[in-house]
């Protein structure tokens, strides 16, 4: 697989941008993540034609419709940032980004829990930065996150998770593949979307066995739809435990009375909070290996992104 093409705030891979002349660099988005990447870097502010060092911003007024306004002057530079943000996102979407990476509390490109002032006072901290709304209402599929969410290694896994995903989407869609390659697609997904969600699980089997009576185009159209919402939420430890005891089920007739029970004491174990999920998952993997299970060797569940990121350890 290529690189994954994300966008990212540029402060954030220490480009020199932020208001003070400064930036926010992130050692696991640039140097870790960015391994495995290809960043289209952006930065709304400078973007937009405002200089550096410039003076500090924040949002105004309605929480749901705020202002971009300069702290001490006054000024607002709400007009200019959305006629640049309209501009920028036509050329990202030529870009097929899959997914984003935002700066947290950033009045351009927060993407949740912004500060809003109202007569100089702090009025709410639900805002969203113009950028990071405008980007969100055009791609609201993609999967976005900000880099001070990302600390939360089950935030951060399910994100990573998710690019993966959405970049193994456009692949299928961009090669013009029909409901056969859709069918490869699902199999390969079930697990993993079974542990995000059962309810998505079972309409997104019925959406692919009912494929050839509606368009490919509608099909393709709601499977998508149906992907990106389940592989949103969380895998909590009772799903993952349920998707993991299905996996154990293939193996009830090759593993001796020892090893069933030292499988179903790791599982148990992680279901408890005692292991990360990366240890029955390797135990797993190494039966898949060892009797050479077909169907699980397909399953992205398994190996839903690469190991390097060590992203199953801490969850």
């Amino acid at each position: 697989m290529e690189k994954i093409k994300l966008g990212v705030s540029a402060c954030l891979l220490g480009e020199p941008v932020r208001y003070d002349g400064g930036h926010k660099l992130d050692r696991f988005v640039k140097d870790v993540l960015g391994r495995f990447v290809e960043y289209v870097p952006v930065c709304p502010e400078v973007e937009c034609g405002l200089p550096v060092p410039r003076e500090a911003m924040h949002l105004e007024g309605d929480p749901h419709s705020p202002l971009l306004v300069t702290t001490r002057t006054g000024l607002d530079h709400t007009d200019r940032m959305l006629k640049w943000a309209a501009r920028r996102i036509e050329e990202l979407e030529r870009e097929d980004l899959c997914g984003f990476v935002f700066k947290t509390n950033s009045p351009s490109s927060g993407m949740e829990r912004v500060k809003v002032y109202r007569d100089g006072r702090l009025a709410a901290k639900t805002g969203t930065g113009l950028f990071a709304r405008a980007f969100m209402d055009r791609f609201p599929l993609l999967p976005v996150e900000d880099e001070g969410r990302l600390n939360d290694p089950a935030i951060r896994e399910n994100f990573i998770e998710r690019i993966f995903v959405f970049k193994r989407w456009r692949e299928l869609a961009s090669a013009g593949n029909g409901i056969k390659d859709l069918v490869d697609f699902h199999t390969r997904h079930k697990l993993l979307i079974l542990a995000h969600s059962p309810k998505h699980y079972s309409a997104m089997g019925k959406l692919v066995a009912s494929g050839k009576t509606m368009p490919e185009e509608e099909l393709f159209g709601r499977y998508r739809s149906l992907l990106m919402e389940a592989i949103k939420l969380k895998a909590t430890a009772a799903k993952n435990t349920n998707v993991l005891q299905h996996l154990a089920g293939y193996f009830k007739k090759q593993l001796t009375p020892d090893e069933k029970q030292e499988l179903a004491e790791l599982i148990s174990g992680y279901h408890a909070g005692h292991f990360p999920l990366i240890v029955p998952v390797t135990l797993i993997n190494h039966y898949v290996r060892k009797y050479d299970q077909p169907y699980l060797k397909l399953q992205y569940y398994l190996n839903p992104h690469p190991a390097e990121l060590r992203l199953r350890n801490h969850v």
